[in-house]
């Protein structure tokens, strides 16, 4: 069963930090260190001090965990945090611009799911963890007992019965919060405290029976929480199945929601020496129709218009720029006899087994450290470090659809990291859940 539970949530008191705007950010792996420092300089309590925190001072000898913990009993006691008195469900809508302009809306419900492992088959992920942020976020739980950020999960409702019984729940209502964040800043978020019994009651109902519950983002978090409860469970055997570190913090999404959007997350190849541009293409034309393009700014527009046929991505080099289309899926079939054919035909599939792998020679353990390799959500900025020399080679890919993110993790296939960009991010710091 998907069992959620309300809980008595944790959030900024509104009497003392009015302007939500300059405390909440992004989730903490998306939070790059000029982003952390540009959050510091926002507000004195700022959320990145507790999900990112440590000592002020580098020579401080203080661990940093202990840090954000002594941090954040200083800020309930202070009153700069308050803990809602009754059990809540936490509605969460996020209004913004889809990539084609049209203003959507994407809709949330945060709450207490317990805990099951993957092989229950009730949450399944879709992406490959490492190590060490998993142990990262398992200290902060350790030291603070708490889970300050939630995962963001999928769930299958066709009719969107939830969302129509949370809609009515807020319809009239003016929300408990409004706000902005810095970085994505085209995004409203809103969000209505539910308390009412009888609502509650009928959205668990009906969320009890799903299965097949997909995490978007937030797998070392999900992973970490299993870890934590297990290491719990040890010190305390006895302990009652409500005690609340058997449970997630999760924003819960239909899978039919109009508003889920993801976006691509292109590829940039940097420090690399081992093929030029027009090696790499002549090692690619057994495999993959090459279209040489005039200019980079069609790369993106071609991409988009060639997205339906099958596995297609853009490369740019400093000197040329192109569009390569796989042949024959049987390639990838041959690559990878043992995997799911809707794994294997995927576009990041294709470009990091076959191309990054096998045409470069970059170790799978090289790319998942990222030794050559950088992540991007913004095309531009590629472009133009592949013009300033700063990298060799850019590769340029469609979004991965929610229903190919579906069909993985159902055939129990795990996407290659950054495969899926979910927009926008559930911002971090509206509420959060104690685990003691």
């Amino acid at each position: 069963m998907a069992l959620i539970k309300p809980f008595c949530g944790v959030r900024y008191n509104p009497a003392l930090v009015s302007e939500l705007s300059q405390v909440v950010t992004q989730p903490y792996d998306r939070i790059s260190p000029t982003m952390r420092d540009r959050y510091l300089q926002q507000h004195p309590y700022n959320f990145v001090r507790l999900i990112l925190g440590g000592p002020t001072s580098p020579s401080s000898s203080t661990n940093p965990y202990v840090h954000v913990a002594d941090l954040y009993r200083h800020w309930l006691r202070a009153g700069i945090l308050i803990r809602d008195p009754e059990p809540s469900f936490y509605v969460y809508h996020q209004t913004f611009q889809s990539p084609g302009g049209a203003t959507v809306r994407r809709r949330a419900l945060i709450a207490a799911l317990e805990l099951t492992s993957f092989e229950e088959g009730i949450v399944l992920p879709h992406e490959r963890t490492l190590s060490a942020p998993k142990e990262d976020r398992l200290q902060l739980f350790r030291a603070t007992q708490v889970s300050f950020e939630p995962v963001f999960l999928l769930y299958p409702d066709r009719a969107n019965y939830v969302d129509a019984l949370l809609d009515a729940a807020v319809e009239g209502r003016v929300p408990d919060v409004e706000t902005y964040e810095t970085f994505e800043h085209g995004v409203c978020h809103q969000m209505w405290i539910l308390r009412d019994p009888i609502v509650i009651e009928r959205v668990q109902s009906e969320m009890a029976p799903k299965r097949n519950l997909i995490i978007a983002d937030g797998h070392h978090r999900y992973e970490t929480a299993l870890n934590y409860r297990a290491e719990m469970r040890a010190v305390f055997p006895d302990a009652p199945p409500e005690v609340w570190y058997n449970y997630a913090l999760v924003a819960l999404v239909s899978l039919d929601d109009p508003g889920l959007t993801i976006l691509p997350t292109h590829r940039l190849v940097h420090s690399y020496s081992r093929l030029t541009s027009a090696e790499l293409e002549a090692a690619a034309v057994p495999y993959f129709t090459v279209e040489p393009l005039l200019r980079r700014e069609q790369v993106m527009s071609a991409l988009r218009a060639m997205r339906e046929k099958g596995s297609v991505f853009g490369f740019v080099a400093r000197d040329r720029q192109s569009i390569w289309t796989l042949r024959d899926t049987q390639v990838m079939a041959k690559l990878l006899p043992n995997c799911h054919a809707v794994w294997r035909e995927l576009d990041v599939v294709v470009l990091h087994q076959l191309v990054l792998e096998q045409l470069m020679g970059l170790s799978a353990d090289s790319v998942a450290r990222q030794e050559n390799l950088r992540y991007l959500r913004d095309a531009e900025e590629g472009i133009q470090a592949v013009q300033r020399g700063e990298a060799q080679f850019l590769f340029l890919l469609n979004p991965t659809r929610v229903d190919q993110v579906r069909a993985c993790a159902e055939a129990g296939e795990k996407m290659p990291q950054k495969s899926t960009d979910f927009y926008p991010k559930m911002v971090s710091g509206l509420v959060w859940m104690e685990l003691s």
